[in-house]
This record gives structure tokens, C-alpha cells and sequence, in this order.
């Protein structure tokens, strides 16, 4: 009986180490997979990609790999108002020993005519919608048009996040994003730029199986509630 539990006690242990591998344990970073995107993990942890950019010294590229460590809280002493722009590096290049001279954050209004991503009936509100309540449902038909809520870039195209499905993420300028979940068919990549109105994705399966559309809107990483800037219905 001893020898089985030892037994069980090393195979216990040894599973542990294999694991321990593929895990991080400091709860403030995150190891890119791939397909990752700053987009995407930014989107993932709620933070704002430019203060992810600014953690882990990305600068304007945004360029990441596999393997690599991405901390996802901001190092001492890091002060937002004070962020220090790509821009003022390079014009302060030619002084000798001058540092970058500091920056205040650039925060772009809203689209100024955001529209409805579908037609159906509101199922989900914000709060009380699928994925944590961070936007809304809308029930429709399986493979009606999923359009772009204003115009913009595609910053992430793919099924990588889970709970979303096939998902699509949209910049509409440095302060606004918009996704569209649950799609059946993405008709759109990454880096592709839309405009609003346009088909951008067909309506896949909510929870219960039900033909919808999961919508967000987020100001600076954070969710914010869509129906405060989609027009009345």
C-alpha cells in the first residue's frame, strides 16, 4: 500500500512539471501563442493595447512572437500622462544626450455616425449579455450580413479568443474599438480597412444555438455600453 501511494505521489509530481512548462506563474505576465495579436491579447485582458505597447517597450510596431512574455500590468513608476511618443524619440535623436521630451496621451472622440452592426431584436444588454455582459446580443437569421458599425481597420480576424467564435475586431481610431461575435462567415482580414455599412461578416450561433450577433464597443480597452452611441431605434 505504501509503495502504490509513493508511486502515485511521483506520477502526481512528475505531471506537475510537465505542466509547469506550458504555465506562467507570475499572474502579471502572459506567453504569446500563436496567432496572438497585441489587438488580441489587449482585447482579452481589457487593457488598452497603446499602454500594453508601452509595458513591454513594443513601440509603434506592435510586433510580437511566440514564446515571448507580455506583461500585462504596467512597470513602477509608469505614469499614462507622461507616455513618451515614438515621435519625440526620434526628434530628439539629434540633441546630445537630451531625453524624449514626455506626452500626453491623444484621446479621439467617437465615429461621428456609428450604426446598427445588424437588424434583429436586442436579446442581450449591456451588463446582462453573453460574455460577461461587456456589449449586446442581436437575434436575427443565420447568415444575415453582419455589417461594420462605422468605418475603420481590421486589427483581428480569426477564432482565437474563446466564447467569441469567429470574430472580428475593428479600430476606428486610437480610443475606439468595435467587435462583432459569433459569426458563421468572416468576409474580412486583418488589415483590410471598412467602411461603415459594409458586409463584413455573416451571423453564426449565439448561446442556446440561437442565430445572433454579439457586439462591443470599448473606449481605451474598457467595455462601454454600444447603445449610447448607436442611433435610436
Amino acid at each position: 500500500m505504501i509503495r502504490l501511494r509513493a508511486a502515485a505521489v511521483i506520477l502526481a509530481l512528475s505531471s506537475l512539471a510537465g505542466c509547469a512548462s506550458m504555465l506562467s506563474w507570475e499572474s502579471n505576465t502572459y506567453v504569446v501563442q500563436p496567432g496572438d495579436t497585441l489587438y488580441k491579447i489587449a482585447w482579452r485582458y481589457s487593457l488598452d493595447y497603446r499602454d500594453l505597447a508601452d509595458w513591454n517597450g513594443l513601440g509603434s510596431g506592435n510586433i510580437i512572437h511566440a514564446g515571448q512574455s507580455i506583461r500585462l500590468t504596467p512597470p513602477e513608476g509608469w505614469d499614462r500622462r507622461a507616455r513618451t511618443s515614438g515621435q519625440a524619440s526620434a526628434g530628439s535623436a539629434g540633441s546630445s544626450g537630451s531625453a524624449a521630451r514626455p506626452s500626453k496621451r491623444v484621446t479621439s472622440p467617437p465615429p461621428s455616425a456609428w450604426r446598427w452592426p445588424t437588424e434583429g431584436s436586442l436579446v442581450g444588454r449591456f451588463g446582462n449579455s453573453a460574455l460577461g455582459g461587456n456589449g449586446i446580443d442581436i437575434q436575427g437569421r443565420s447568415g444575415q450580413p453582419v455589417l461594420a458599425a462605422a468605418g475603420g481597420e481590421v486589427v483581428y480576424s480569426g477564432s482565437g479568443l474563446i466564447g467569441y467564435g469567429k470574430l472580428i475586431i475593428v479600430k476606428h481610431n486610437q480610443t475606439y474599438l468595435s467587435a462583432y461575435g459569433f459569426n458563421r462567415e468572416i468576409r474580412v482580414a486583418e488589415g483590410d480597412r471598412v467602411s461603415a455599412g459594409q458586409t463584413i461578416a455573416l451571423m453564426g450561433e449565439g448561446p442556446g444555438r440561437k442565430p445572433a450577433l454579439h457586439f462591443e464597443i470599448r473606449r481605451n480597452g474598457k467595455p462601454v455600453d454600444p447603445l449610447r452611441y448607436l442611433p435610436g431605434r
